[in-house]
């Protein structure tokens, strides 16, 4: 839904000021103004539609991996499996946060690398790397460390999840 305009409803708008405008009636300007008030309410719901090519998707999660322990990482992974299964791919929409130690999900070299691409390939499982803590860690190693192709930067993990959880995802964190 990125991008997403509303030109049919704008259309709509412009073909009922067109219609008015030919007709004299005494309030012709508050249907103009309506159709500027339609706009200008739509116009918002554009920006905040989620980053998903899911939208017609029951269930909306989000998954916050913030620790470097391999179990968990492992275990954010078999939670997205479960319910890519549970739901079925097109009527789950799952995206996983890493920041803080849990960035190391998404390094380039972790043993996971391959189950998160067959997520992403398969089952639509979104991964996002907070570029926060890429940064930090990048001084912290003296090098910046490679991220899994299949993981989008985002600029901070934790608006990410913010903004995920506004949009009505669930946050879990396993």
């Amino acid at each position: 839904m990125p991008g997403r305009d509303f030109a049919g409803v704008r259309r709509y708008a412009n073909n009922k000021i067109r219609e008015h405008n030919t007709m004299s009636d005494p309030y012709k300007p508050s249907l103009v103004s309506s159709g500027l008030l339609a706009a200008l309410l739509l116009a918002p719901l554009a920006q905040a539609a989620p980053d998903s090519d899911k939208p017609f998707a029951e269930h909306k999660v989000v998954l916050q991996i913030s620790d470097d322990d391999p179990f968990k990482q492992t275990l954010v992974l078999n939670v997205a499996n479960n319910l890519v299964r549970h739901y079925g791919a097109d009527k789950v929409d799952i995206e996983v946060v890493a920041f803080g130690p849990g960035l190391r999900l998404l390094f380039a070299e972790n043993a996971n690398g391959a189950r998160i691409h067959s997520l992403a390939e398969s089952s639509g499982v979104r991964f996002s790397a907070c570029e926060n803590t890429i940064a930090a860690m990048t001084r912290q190693l003296e090098y910046a460390p490679g991220i899994n192709a299949d993981a989008t930067r985002v600029p901070a993990g934790i608006v990410r999840i913010l903004d995920l959880t506004g949009e009505g995802y669930r946050l879990v964190k396993p």
